[in-house]
């Protein structure tokens, strides 16, 4: 099989057939070959992780409650989930796109800022940290990819990266937080694997989105990047509407 059909294929197994891959980050690129693509979704199985919703502000996507008197703990799942600098665009899972921004703002790198952080402290789930950035400063599209898991023999942090230099038209790479539903849930492992990038931004988000399975999932965004000029464009998915004040 090609990559698209590959791509296919994970889209209907991996995705559309498992009922909690949790949270996903895919960086690809579109069919024309000319625009990075970024997408980002949630899922929840308790009321505190459904009770979500993406807002933007055209460039940057964060989470706020759909409805605040329902928060329990907002500690993991308020955050920012992504944001750019010129010619690095940065998303992930939760607070650690804070600490990318600022690192890379100040002169460090996507690794040293991700050795200053560890997966989830939510047992006994203990979440993956998932994050992944583009970065085309230099005239080349780099994409990144990191996973930040607990290590099944101890508390310690398995630090998992991938560097790609290019990446197929019309496909992208993706890392989810879990394999699938479980108590306790079970960790991404194994490579990032591919799933389409075809049509407008729109049938992009919304192809992941309708994959998704439709008790769990919560939010997704979608982001078009130009690498030459920088200029980006967003769109934003909710299952949830925001409870008016």
């Amino acid at each position: 099989m090609n990559i698209r059909q590959i791509a296919g294929e994970n889209l209907k197994v991996r995705l559309g057939e498992n009922p909690y891959p949790g949270r996903g980050v895919v960086l690809g690129v579109d069919e024309t070959g000319e625009r990075l693509v970024q997408v980002y979704w949630i899922m929840g199985r308790s009321q505190n992780s459904r009770n979500r919703v993406f807002e933007t502000d055209g460039t940057s996507v964060w989470t706020e409650a759909a409805d605040p008197a329902l928060v329990k703990d907002p500690r993991l799942i308020i955050y920012n989930a992504v944001r750019e600098l010129k010619g690095v665009f940065i998303v992930s899972n939760g607070d650690q796109t804070d600490t990318v921004y600022q690192t890379l703002l100040h002169g460090g790198t996507f690794e040293q800022a991700l050795a200053t952080r560890a997966y989830e402290p939510d047992a006994p789930n203990y979440t993956p940290r998932i994050t992944g950035v583009f970065d085309v400063r230099l005239g080349r599209r780099l994409a990144k990819l990191n996973v930040l898991r607990r290590s099944a023999h101890s508390d310690a942090t398995d630090r998992l990266y991938w560097q790609y230099e290019t990446l197929p038209a019309g496909a992208g790479y993706c890392i989810t937080t879990y394999m699938g539903d479980g108590n306790p849930l079970p960790p991404f492992g194994g490579e990032p694997y591919a799933v389409p990038i075809v049509g407008g931004l729109g049938c992009i988000a919304n192809t992941i989105w309708n994959a998704l399975d439709e008790d769990n999932k919560v939010s997704l965004c979608a982001k078009w990047i130009d690498p030459l000029t920088f200029e980006s464009e967003l769109v934003v998915l909710n299952k949830y509407e925001k409870k008016k004040a």
